[in-house]
């Protein structure tokens, strides 16, 4: 994430973020997500405990909107539960977290399976996984005038991370 992370800190707008995949294999979230299958209690994700949420805070808080969508199916998938609780952290570091579900949204938007950064609409980095969520390749591209628009899709037929958990309630394994 080095490189990736370095055009995050040098965008001046806007970053976007969109997620197609039912679930990731990021080195990073294994111990994490072990202990929410095992059901033990997470640590709470803010900017204080985590450098990433720091980032973004800082960010915001220097005047960027950071947003990402997240287009998903049901029923959800055991990581999607844990995915969905641990975006409250995003939420408190500023990002604005809204959800796409493909059974309520448009065709083209529900079709979407291209994962994607897009920094202040001039600058893509296109993410490509495998089967099992791991990431293989970043690839950066100014070619993004067809992601702006499934960026503005996907923001016009998702809803708030806040309005979506409770239409999922009975699918989380843990209280929100």
């Amino acid at each position: 994430m080095g490189e990736l992370q370095r055009r995050l800190s040098m965008t001046e707008r806007s970053v976007f973020r969109l997620e197609t995949l039912p679930s990731y294999a990021a080195a990073g979230e294994a111990n994490l997500l072990r202990d929410f299958h095992a059901g033990r209690p997470l640590p709470p994700r803010r900017p204080e405990t985590d450098p990433w949420l720091r980032m973004v805070a800082d960010s915001v808080q220097a005047g960027r909107c950071w947003s990402r969508v997240h287009v998903l199916d049901r029923p959800l998938s055991d990581y999607l539960r844990f995915e969905l609780l641990g975006y409250q952290g995003n939420l408190t570091a500023g990002e604005d977290v809204r959800i796409a579900d493909r059974a309520t949204v448009p065709k083209a938007l529900g079709a979407l399976r291209q994962d994607f950064w897009l920094l202040d609409d001039e600058l893509a980095v296109i993410i490509e996984y495998n089967e099992e969520g791991r990431r293989l390749a970043m690839e950066p591209t100014s070619d993004v005038v067809s992601l702006i628009e499934q960026r503005n899709l996907a923001m016009m037929h998702s809803i708030p991370l806040l309005d979506y958990l409770p239409t999922v309630q009975n699918e989380l394994r843990r209280s929100w």
